[in-house]
């Protein structure tokens, strides 16, 4: 396999309770819901999150027949199944985004929310994600904005050295990067994603307003701003909604498919993996995907053994 470019990974980080539950981030969580909640079809047959983490989001997509969450990190995923109440229609899949291991148009939805700011190769990803989704489908995807109130302030007063009206993505620490939306708009366009809607996101997300203003007061002002996105975007957080430019029918799956069906190898793309107990394994080039604790891990895969 080809070497994969730099990766943000939260293998072991305590998230959940560090960035969410003791960061009194309760305001972002509603205004992030109020965005989604616009831009996602409230229903369909299969979902991915990208960068699912713990699940935060899964209330969500339950009216969706399968939901797969996706991350990179295992530990991740194990949170979310303590999270979560046991349903069979969520699927636990390890994997990195530049190579994800499902068959083309399988999904009719795809959320990323809170990830793109970890991403070094934007378009690669972004033409992935339009391989997985339908022609008809629904992609919604947030990114951080280098072009927000905060920070043109903090340029003009000369207590920042970078320009927010620069194309150029700034990483401004190791693997968290902003980007102009201008910027972001010409990546979706050349990985042939058509942007058809646009929300701003977190216009409020101050200190002291989050100390003077109770969280839902804050969220219910934010949801009232975000539909501005459509004519300018100068807030910290940007969604958009987005649907293939060109792409296929839904996958050919019949009634009695199983998850499998829809997994593909990352490393040789053979769609015809073999189920065993505690694992996936590619008759290809002999990888074996493992299986287990009902998490599928296609990010460390083994040599199957041959016979003899």
């Amino acid at each position: 396999m080809k070497p994969l470019p730099r990766i943000c990974d939260y293998e072991g980080s305590q998230y959940r309770a560090e960035f969410w539950e003791n960061k009194n981030r309760q305001y972002e969580d509603l205004a992030e819901r109020i965005a989604i909640r616009k831009l996602l079809p409230p229903s369909g047959k299969r979902i991915v999150e990208v960068g699912a983490g713990f699940g935060r989001l899964v209330d969500l997509y339950q009216d969706y027949e399968q939901i797969i969450l996706l991350d990179y990190a295992r530990t991740q995923l194990e949170e979310a199944q303590r999270f979560l109440a046991h349903d069979d229609r969520f699927i636990f899949v390890v994997a990195d985004l530049y190579r994800l291991p499902f068959i083309d148009n399988s999904f009719d939805a795809l959320v990323m929310v809170r990830v793109m700011h970890h991403i070094t190769e934007v378009r690669p990803a972004l033409q992935e994600i339009r391989r997985i989704v339908q022609a008809a489908g629904t992609v919604v995807i947030e990114h951080a904005s280098k072009r927000h109130l905060k920070s043109i302030l903090r340029w003009l007063l000369r207590r920042q050295s970078w320009s927010p009206f620069s194309h150029t993505p700034h990483e401004f620490v190791e693997l968290n990067i902003d980007f102009h939306p201008a910027w972001m708009r010409q990546q979706f366009a050349q990985a042939g994603l058509n942007i058809t809607a646009t929300r701003t996101v977190s216009h409020y997300r101050l200190p002291i307003l989050k100390r003077l203003l109770p969280a839902t007061v804050l969220a219910t002002l934010d949801g009232l701003l975000q539909p501005t996105g459509e004519l300018f975007q100068y807030s910290p957080s940007i969604f958009l909604q987005a649907r293939p430019k060109q792409g296929g029918q839904p996958a050919p799956i019949g009634p009695t498919a199983t998850v499998t069906d829809i997994f593909r190898c990352p490393n040789c793309l053979c769609q015809n993996l073999e189920p065993q107990a505690s694992s996936l394994n590619c008759p290809q080039c002999n990888r074996q995907w493992g299986y287990q604790n009902g998490i599928y891990d296609f990010k460390t895969p083994s040599q199957i053994k041959q016979p003899g």
